[in-house]
């Protein structure tokens, strides 16, 4: 907080921050693309640091806006995927890599498919935790959340230890994603137990023990004229609700 304030009274803006993490994400990205490991950690970290202060800032000079928070979640999805970019083609640069501690043969091949699996599983963990929101659920369970991501990724750079840090970070990553899907199964259930217990009727469902969400119901010619169809409001099948 004692760094925010003066930052804060500096007029420098949330936003402004945070495209300051993004092209600080590009430099480290960079850096870490010429084979400069330890000095690209320490600007993992640097980075990081943005990501926190934009959003501290926001809440200090009491100007948080929804769409600050929409473009701080966004850009730094891009940052997380740039550095990934980063070391994505140092490794491609180095066929001949082996770390004296990695035990399998083929290390670059290892590096690239860690990197894939740390990429798809960085951007399930934010992905699972929007669509949670967006359904009305909260979702903060999990591992490993953007600042351990960041930390982790920093210390294998520093410690020459990054492919291990790879190895970590696809693993725990894609599973806090799954944690985040239980975590919202269980939610909804919770939830539909509830209603259940307070007398709503439970949705209806089919021998299979599945349940469907209703649908606008058309009539065919062979019923009766005076049959209206009844439109669903339930999202999205309304025609206006948004999509992903």
């Amino acid at each position: 907080m004692w760094i925010i304030q003066p930052l804060a009274r500096s007029g420098i803006s949330p936003n402004l921050l945070t495209g300051i993490g993004l092209l600080l994400s590009i430099v480290t990205a960079l850096v870490i693309a010429q084979g400069h490991l330890r000095i690209g950690g320490l600007l993992v970290l640097f980075a990081g640091v943005f990501d926190m202060f934009d959003g501290a800032m926001a809440r200090v000079r009491n100007v948080a806006t929804t769409f600050g928070a929409f473009l701080d979640s966004t850009l730094d999805r891009y940052s997380e995927s740039i550095i990934l970019f980063g070391l994505l083609y140092y490794a491609l640069q180095h066929p001949g890599l082996q770390d004296s501690l990695w035990p399998a043969p083929h290390e670059q091949t290892w590096m690239i498919i860690f990197i894939y699996v740390a990429a798809v599983g960085s951007l399930m963990v934010s992905y699972t935790k929007a669509r949670a929101e967006g359904l009305g659920i909260e979702c903060k369970t999990g591992l490993l959340a953007r600042p351990e991501r960041v930390v982790l990724l920093a210390i294998g750079l520093l410690f020459n230890a990054g492919i291990w840090a790879l190895v970590v970070l696809a693993v725990l990553s894609n599973v806090t994603a799954v944690e985040r899907m239980v975590a919202v199964w269980r939610g909804i259930t919770r939830q539909q137990m509830a209603k259940s217990a307070a007398g709503h009727v439970p949705p209806q469902g089919t021998s299979d023990g599945k349940s469907y969400l209703p649908t606008e119901f058309v009539p065919d010619d062979t019923l009766s004229s005076g049959i209206h169809p009844v439109p669903t409001h339930i999202p999205p099948l309304n025609g206006g609700a948004q999509q992903e």
